[in-house]
């Protein structure tokens, strides 16, 4: 009897430890595992309590459970950097993937079809490429695919009409191509009954269950719209190569298509018809006197007219003198003002149409900032690096024939940039109707340096990282100043014209360009005349030079910025170089300067910084500082490896983690 109770407490003691130690199935917490070590960026720790020695993943952040299994996962707006690994989808439970708004990259796994319980997936809003999987197709259960604003390539698997249950698809804001499945069924109910009955794949959507919501905007899809998808809003179509009424399409050179061939008026064939090419013409015979005199006539003729042509050529080469250079005039059939663009000067710059940028920044609504003069749209090229498109905001009426020689000069000016730490032009938009002066920049997609400095949604700057970017402004500056001829100047340098790369890298962005070519222009006026709509005299863009020492006094302001964390101008303390004067002129109190947010930052690097600041901000005995001195004291002395600022302090460690 005794040895029967102890076998049935070991029974029991068992079954509690196997419940206790096995809630979860192991697979499932190591696919969770994977996941996580696919991802090598969280700047906001969501992933921090997903530890592998915690068996039950059930109270990890994103992860719902039920009856011991993974069924939901919903990690969005997270900005996450990594990949989807395959082993996710060992969930076979799970129901909801959702991942939206994060900055995932690589491909959509294959292994997604064996998520037979999954509902709901959403990968929107990140960075995924390459194609949309066929294997989706055997997701039996799934209601809603979420795709939007990714970079998604080639075709539209058919295998999407196999999901009975699908409710909402959005495919928007990719770089899809090919038809729409379904669209070359002329007869959707005819073909259910006829010889497509059996064919999904060319039934495509046809054969699903319509869709409540679906968008295929903003792609490069071809063809026609499905009958069986007519019901949808217009909208859901656009910005395609689609050919629709009531639908704006893509420019058609961004869709491949060449320009048709004239067709055969019907007239022509009247006068012109192929059996007259095998008749013999006759006609009556003039005197060889009455040819004579044709002849002469309109010897006479060409020659008046050439005369006539040179002489115009001439007047217009002496009028030309007081103008930077030959202007062509371009008109295209809807403008209905004359364009003056030289040629010579912008013949490498690329010129975009209006139509291929509202297209690319999605109907202009994609806006990353604003002020008065501007406003700077993102968007995405087909093929091609995600842009930033400023526009000028003026009207037509106001714009005088006196600007355009000044934006087409910025143009020019901005397009000879090559560096590392500036921004690159790619091209410009130029068009009468309706009125559009644009540049189009190379994007950096981590925002500007203001919005981490002073926004609450930035992650925290590192000292270390600080000082890469300081450094990497430094550069930039010495290469506008010192290494390219004529030399080039930002119009307002701030925390705002600095943008970052994924790897935070600085960009200088000259995004206040209007506002340098109005002051000019007024600066300037007394070189213009009335007399002429093109009046722009050889040499009054040069003002720019004279701004270089004031590039380098906020390049001083902006240090302080950089290690403070406070605006040039607050609320409170008024100008932040008053606020900072006294710290400034003692060495041993300049650490009162630095971010409280800040545990850790090297003492060697702040008087360095401290030095090049009052260099910058200060001129004493006429002695000006060049970018050339600065840079080289901050590359001599700034240390951005990191690494004494970890052996300093074991602060610093936890300081990185937090950090971006």
């Amino acid at each position: 009897m005794k040895g029967l109770l102890s076998f049935q407490f070991f029974c029991l003691t068992l079954g509690l430890f196997l419940a206790t130690s096995f809630a979860v199935q192991p697979t499932e917490v190591h696919s969770l595992t994977m996941f996580k070590e696919g991802i090598f960026d969280d700047p906001s720790l969501v992933l921090s309590n997903w530890n592998a020695l915690d068996s039950d993943p059930c109270h990890w952040v994103g992860v719902s459970c039920f009856n011991d299994h993974v069924i939901k996962i919903n990690i969005s707006g997270s900005l996450i950097k990594g990949f989807i690994a395959e082993e996710l989808f060992l969930l076979s439970f799970l129901r909801e993937l959702i991942l939206h708004g994060n900055n995932l990259r690589g491909s959509i796994p294959k292994e997604i079809g064996l998520l037979n319980h999954l509902k709901v997936l959403d990968l929107g809003g990140n960075q995924l490429s390459g194609p949309i999987p066929h294997e989706i197709a055997n997701l039996d259960s799934i209601v809603k695919i979420n795709l939007q604003s990714n970079a998604l390539t080639g075709n539209l698997p058919p295998e999407l009409g196999n999901l009975k249950n699908l409710q909402e698809l959005r495919l928007d804001r990719n770089k899809l191509e090919g038809i729409i499945p379904g669209a070359n069924v002329t007869d959707y109910g005819s073909a259910m009954t006829g010889m497509y009955a059996s064919n999904t794949n060319v039934l495509g959507f046809c054969h699903a269950s319509p869709l409540r919501v679906a968008d295929f905007s903003f792609n490069y899809l071809v063809g026609s719209i499905p009958k069986c998808l007519e019901y949808l809003p217009r909208d859901s179509f656009r910005g395609n190569c689609i050919k629709y009424k009531d639908i704006t399409p893509r420019a058609p050179e961004e869709c491949g298509a060449a320009a048709p061939a004239k067709p055969l008026q019907s007239d022509d064939m009247k006068h012109h018809p192929v059996e007259d090419k095998q008749k013999p013409v006759t006609r009556a015979s003039k005197p060889a006197w009455i040819l004579t005199l044709e002849v002469a006539i309109g010897v006479m003729v060409g020659c008046v007219f050439l005369a006539a042509i040179f002489t115009s050529a001439h007047r217009w080469k002496v009028k030309s003198r007081n103008i930077i250079t030959t202007w062509k005039k371009s008109k295209t059939e809807k403008e209905h003002m004359e364009i003056f663009i030289d040629t010579d000067m912008l013949k490498d710059v690329m010129r975009y149409s209006r139509q291929e940028l509202e297209v690319a920044c999605e109907d202009f609504s994609n806006i990353i900032g604003s002020s008065s003069d501007s406003v700077v749209y993102k968007g995405n090229m087909k093929r091609g690096p995600e842009i930033a498109v400023i526009s000028l905001c003026n009207r037509g009426e106001n714009w005088l024939s006196c600007l355009e020689p000044y934006f087409q000069k910025e143009v020019a000016d901005l397009a000879r940039l090559n560096h590392e730490n500036v921004a690159k032009l790619l091209g410009y938009c130029i068009e009468g109707v309706p009125f559009t002066r644009m540049l189009v920049f190379e994007y950096a997609s981590n925002g500007t340096l203001y919005e981490h400095l002073h926004c609450e949604e930035g992650c925290q700057l590192s000292w270390t990282r600080r000082m890469t970017i300081v450094l990497g402004i430094a550069k930039g500056l010495k290469y506008l100043h010192t290494e390219i001829e004529p030399p080039f100047t930002i119009s307002e340098l701030n925390s705002s014209a600095v943008y970052l790369t994924e790897d935070f890298s600085p960009k200088l962005v000259e995004f206040e360009s209007w506002k340098s070519i109005l002051t000019r222009f007024e600066n300037n006026s007394s070189s213009i005349s009335n007399a002429d709509t093109l009046c722009v005299q050889p040499g009054s863009l040069a003002a720019r030079q004279s701004d270089i020492q004031g590039n380098i006094c906020a390049f001083g302001v902006l240090l302080l910025e950089i290690i403070s964390g406070r605006p040039p101008v607050g609320k409170d303390k008024g100008l932040l170089v008053d606020w900072a004067k006294e710290y400034l002129e003692e060495p041993d109190m300049m650490s009162s300067v630095v971010d409280p947010a800040l545990k850790h930052f090297r003492a060697e690097d702040l008087e360095v910084i401290r030095e090049v600041v009052i260099n910058c901000i200060q001129v004493r005995n006429g002695d000006i500082v060049t970018m050339q001195e600065v840079c080289a004291m901050l590359e001599s002395k700034l240390d951005t490896t990191g690494s004494s600022e970890l052996k300093a302090s074991s602060i610093a460690w936890a300081e990185l983690a937090l950090s971006c």
